[in-house]
């Protein structure tokens, strides 16, 4: 991939928070988009069209994603939730979306995966994408299989796919464990820009910001051009956090996932 101007992507999960930023964005930078979600979005551009589909119909996706160089999924339930809600849409869906792609002949899909795949590993773990998942909840379980599904499709067909683990998505950092996990706005956009241009056929990285206490390793995300700018230390006095705590905090608490389990 080079350029992102006059090239085409489609963005699902396109009414999100990241969704929305990524549009802007990208449309600054002159791409021309299909922004599709299940909520209405806005056109805000000559050079964006958009489209209400959900990540169920794979024949409608793969009509959409006709024409398309590339696709950033964001799509999908962004937290813990019963099993069977995440199966269906963050499994089943993803596995839509790269197969609508790789029959559409879409050369790369940019996957939003998340640290929670990880957040079982302890505050004092440094942790890199070469080790084993760890999830903290069923929310992680999803995006491990989502991973897997993106890594199969690139060495199964051919297809170039970049997974982003998100950090924590916030204007600024608001917590001890934020800290550690805070992904800014302005880094956010770097970091999918970099998905989106990288050489690299395939890859995993954290998109987290250069926090001075961060848990996760960075150099995978400059191997694909993604070198952050920002740091939650800048933002407020530094808390310890003990070592043996899930970096997860309260996402690896059984409460945080029976609570949302089907009754």
């Amino acid at each position: 991939m080079s350029s992102i101007a006059g090239s085409r992507w489609v963005i699902t999960g396109a009414a999100g928070n990241i969704g929305s930023a990524l549009r802007s964005a990208l449309l600054e930078r002159h791409a021309v988009l299909v922004s599709t979600d299940i909520r209405p979005i806005t056109s805000s551009a000559p050079h964006e069209s958009v489209a209400e589909v959900d990540l169920a119909d794979l024949e409608n996706l793969v009509e959409l994603f006709a024409g398309a160089d590339g696709v950033v999924h964001l799509g999908g339930i962004a937290d813990e939730a019963d099993f069977h809600d995440l199966a269906e849409a963050n499994i089943l869906g993803t596995y839509h979306v790269l197969e609508a792609a790789r029959r559409a002949g879409v050369r790369r899909v940019v996957y939003a995966s998340s640290n929670r795949l990880t957040g079982s590993y302890t505050a004092g773990d440094h942790v890199t994408p070469d080790m084993p998942p760890r999830p903290d909840g069923f929310y992680g379980v999803s995006k491990a299989a989502g991973e897997a599904l993106c890594r199969l499709y690139a060495d199964k067909f051919g297809m170039s796919t970049i997974s982003l683990r998100i950090g924590s998505y916030e204007e600024q950092p608001s917590s001890a464990r934020e800290q550690r996990t805070w992904l800014s706005p302005s880094d956010a956009i770097r970091a999918f820009v970099a998905a989106m241009t990288t050489t690299e056929h395939t890859a995993v990285f954290y998109a987290v910001s250069a926090n001075t206490d961060g848990w996760w390793d960075l150099q995978s995300g400059e191997a694909v051009g993604f070198f952050p700018q920002d740091d939650a230390a800048a933002w407020s006095t530094r808390e310890l956090i003990d070592p043996d705590v899930p970096q997860g905090g309260k996402y690896a608490t059984p409460e945080y996932s029976t609570d949302r389990m089907r009754r």
